[in-house]
């Protein structure tokens, strides 16, 4: 059986490995669709969560499939149920977050299936879109985190999947000031079709004039800024964050949900006099299905933008890691490799 696997820095392959082998409260998925994202490009160029371990880690934690097989004790779920997978938990392994599971693979073992860690998807929900559950729940709790009021305008930097699902999400919520920020024409385009208010690239466009102008403004005591009231951040990039902290309104709100593995200089002082909020997003909601009741209300299909088969494992990573003219980049297996 194969199993996307990172060796050490850089050094990622598809291996052959055993089948797995379940206990009475596990199940075996055959996963039909399994995303990477921005998280698996860091564990690759790491060579692992955190840096090389003892032994390979498996890739893969936005998942889908198909309940092949459940042990004696197991009541959550049934063969032949489609699901998508919950990776974390933190007793029993994150699956593709450094335990010893992985999607990127054609049969999961998951591990303490009652503990609520699989999920069942509507019938007429695709299992390729279904798997998109994952990233969506992050971008509604980073969502969540802006605490967005009603008539409040909100920009999201970043408009890659976790970017585009807080879009989503937003504008399910009925917000309507909701404007998207990239470099990206794609992920603008995407993001303008969920019903975003508008699509900004900071190249040809300020930013803060132009939210401003969709906005409207308010006072500060060293001149007005836009009223943007919440604001996210999927980027990675640190000047967004300085840059929010110095155009934001008095009372303003962020969401942090990118990756920043360096230290970020911020004006306290700024911060004290607007009274400004800056809040991590980590993970989901409390309530992980909130993710595919979404899936099921909206059609989103269109953010998975590219598929892959597994044995084109190569060819993914480089669209994901390239232009980023992209949505969604999902790997899909053949369910009967053994």
């Amino acid at each position: 059986m194969r199993q996307v696997r990172v060796h050490g820095p850089g050094d990622v392959r598809v291996d052959d490995v055993a089948p797995p082998e379940p206990g009475p409260r596990d199940a075996v998925l055959a996963v039909a669709a399994c995303g990477i994202c921005g998280s698996d490009l860091s564990y690759i160029a790491m060579g692992g969560v955190a840096g090389p371990a003892a032994e390979p880690m498996c890739l893969g934690h936005e998942i889908s499939g198909t309940v092949e097989w459940i042990g004696s004790h197991v009541r959550s779920v049934r063969p032949g149920e489609r699901v998508v997978v919950h990776p974390g938990d933190d007793q029993f392994g994150r699956i593709g977050n450094g335990a010893a599971q992985g999607g990127l693979t054609p049969r999961l073992l998951v591990t303490e299936v009652d503990r609520g860690r699989l999920f069942s998807v509507p019938d007429d929900l695709p299992l390729d879109v279904a798997a998109f559950a994952e990233p969506l729940a992050v971008g509604m709790r980073a969502a969540d985190q802006a605490e967005v009021e009603p008539g409040e305008g909100v920009a999201v930097f970043g408009c890659g999947p976790i970017g585009l699902a807080a879009i989503a999400t937003l504008v399910d919520r009925g917000h309507k000031k909701v404007v998207a920020i990239d470099l990206s024409p794609v992920r603008l385009e995407l993001a303008q079709g969920l019903g975003a208010q508008a699509g900004l690239d900071p190249r040809s466009t300020d930013v803060w004039d132009e939210l401003a102008r969709l906005h409207g403004r308010s006072e500060f005591m060293f001149g007005p800024t836009p009223a943007t009231s919440a604001f996210i951040e999927a980027t990675g990039s640190a000047q967004v964050i300085v840059d929010v902290l110095d155009h934001g309104p008095v009372g303003g709100r962020l969401s942090v949900v990118a990756l920043h593995y360096e230290p970020i200089p911020t004006s306290y002082l700024m911060l004290l006099m607007k009274q400004f909020t800056i809040r991590g997003s980590m993970e989901y909601p409390p309530r992980f299905e909130e993710a595919i009741d979404l899936l099921a209300r909206r059609d989103l299909s269109g953010l998975v933008t590219h598929r892959f088969p597994l044995d084109r494992f190569d060819q993914a990573l480089d669209a994901l890691g390239g232009s980023k003219d992209c949505g969604k980049v999902m790997v899909t297996m053949d369910q009967s490799e053994t």
